[in-house]
């Protein structure tokens, strides 16, 4: 038995051999869930704008290959980053286990640097923990280490490096694990559909490629799963199933993520499944640094509703810092002025932003606007951790395909009344509810004054 990741460090020529092949992929799409081909049977979950890692059989041991290397990630159409992820990809694979599985991840570095891997949230032998110099050696660059564990119960989990962490966290190092339960569990529901992602934020400078990684808080791209709206696909699903959403959040705040439409219940944390008793409903759920959060639904509304961080600035992509508030100031001799100078100078907000989601303005390469993103109606005014969820009745079980925009039934569409307006009711809703208007008549006073010295006198009023 193996019990700890040095042991099995430095893999010899013969053992690399019997290495599992890693599996790369480099697209950005949401791939089709992964159905277990050997091993303990489950429900496998969709990770959004990811895929799951396969696997192989060996002795009863399910073995797993991870790569840790510089990749180039998609972050939307007209936009790429380099960074460091896993298998082509930041973030890495989802690996998906079953509750009592032993597990055997070999880890690859091809990074320019040392690195682990910690497995965020799991019960295993303490030299299997990956924090490097204090539960094992750094995995150089060019090795191969291996992690042994049994995955002790279900639940989400993340994975990311303890070596180096700032820097190769900044640039994109971190994944998902789900345990799947063995059998029924009395806290885990069956669902139809099952989604997860992971929150993560960079700061990357506009026309630049390489993101920051000194930045404490002031990132300019808040994304999910390294990817910014309208990067982010739909999470497409059938009128009136259960769905499960997971969502991880490795950035350096916390994320109040919100889905329009629908009530939820938070289901479970990277602690596992939540008591019923402890379940109640909510719009809104507050991820925290390092937290997981599992929410369930029914799908029972249909359309296109909005899903994403209610921190306004998180809905935004770069560009958006530093500009300062010009609401209300009319600078247009300014501008003529300054155009002849520098013939491209555009002022920014005189009427809010808005009007910066449909203008064609210059951009530095590898950059898209701050807002952006077209839907049936115009402009969607959006960046960042946006994205739809589309409740469809012709959605088809495990249909996972965009079904295009929703078209709205005859009169559930809001619309521009021209018609003459009624008189305003402000003046007899005065005083109303529980401190009612008290009107007094009106009357006649006397106001006594009093003089010194024996004078007397009095004046009505």
């Amino acid at each position: 038995m193996i019990t700890t990741a040095a042991s099995l460090a430095m893999v010899n020529k013969v053992a690399m051999a019997a290495l599992p092949e890693p599996v790369i992929q480099t697209r950005a799409d949401t791939m089709p869930p992964l159905m277990p081909a050997t091993g303990q049977p489950y429900n496998p979950v969709v990770t959004l704008n990811g895929w799951t890692l396969p696997w192989r059989m060996n002795q009863g041991v399910k073995e797993f290959h991870l790569v840790a290397e510089p990749v180039v990630r998609e972050m939307a159409p007209g936009m790429k980053a380099h960074l460091w992820g896993y298998n082509g990809q930041s973030p890495g694979p989802t690996i998906e286990v079953v509750e009592g599985d032993r597990v055997r991840i070999f880890v690859t570095n091809r990074l320019p640097e040392h690195t682990s891997i910690h497995w965020h949230g799991q019960r295993l032998p303490n030299g299997m923990d990956g924090v490097s110099g204090l539960t094992q050696p750094a995995i150089s660059p060019g090795k191969t280490f291996v992690y042994e564990f049994v995955a002790r119960r279900p639940g989400t989990f993340m994975y990311h490096p303890h070596a180096d962490e700032m820097v190769q966290m900044a640039m994109g190092m971190m994944g998902f694990w789900i345990t799947h339960p063995k059998g029924k569990h009395p806290l885990i529901d069956e669902v139809q559909r099952d989604f997860c992602f992971l929150l993560n934020a960079y700061d990357i400078e506009p026309g630049a490629y390489t993101p920051k990684i000194m930045t404490m808080l002031d990132f300019n791209l808040w994304s999910w799963n390294s990817r910014i709206f309208p990067g982010i696909d739909s999470l497409n699903v059938r009128l009136n199933d259960k769905v499960r959403i997971r969502i991880g959040n490795l950035t350096m705040t916390n994320h109040p993520i919100h889905l329009h439409g629908h009530e939820f219940l938070v289901t479970g944390t990277d602690g596992g499944p939540t008591p019923k008793q402890s379940r109640w409903y909510e719009v809104t759920t507050d991820i925290a640094v390092g937290q997981m959060r599992q929410i369930e639904f029914v799908a029972n509304e249909p359309g296109d509703w909005a899903f994403h961080c209610h921190k306004s600035h998180h809905t935004m992509n770069a560009m958006g810092h530093d500009v300062p508030t010009m609401i209300g100031v009319d600078h247009r001799e300014v501008v003529r002025t300054i155009t002849k100078l520098i013939p491209d100078y555009m002022v920014m907000g005189e009427r809010g932003m808005a009007d910066m989601a449909e203008m064609e303005m210059p951009l530095p390469d590898n950059t898209i606007p701050m807002m952006t993103g077209s839907g049936p109606f115009g402009s969607v005014e959006m960046g960042g951790m946006f994205s739809v969820l589309k409740v469809r009745k012709d959605q088809k079980p495990g249909d996972y395909s965009d079904p295009g925009w929703y078209k709205h039934p005859a009169g559930e569409v809001a619309f521009e009344w021209t018609g003459a307006l009624p008189d305003p009711a402000r003046l007899a809703a005065q005083g109303a509810g529980s401190m009612p208007q008290v009107v007094k008549p009106k009357t006649t006073m006397e106001v006594q004054v009093r003089k010194p010295a024996g004078q007397s006198g009095h004046a009505n009023h």
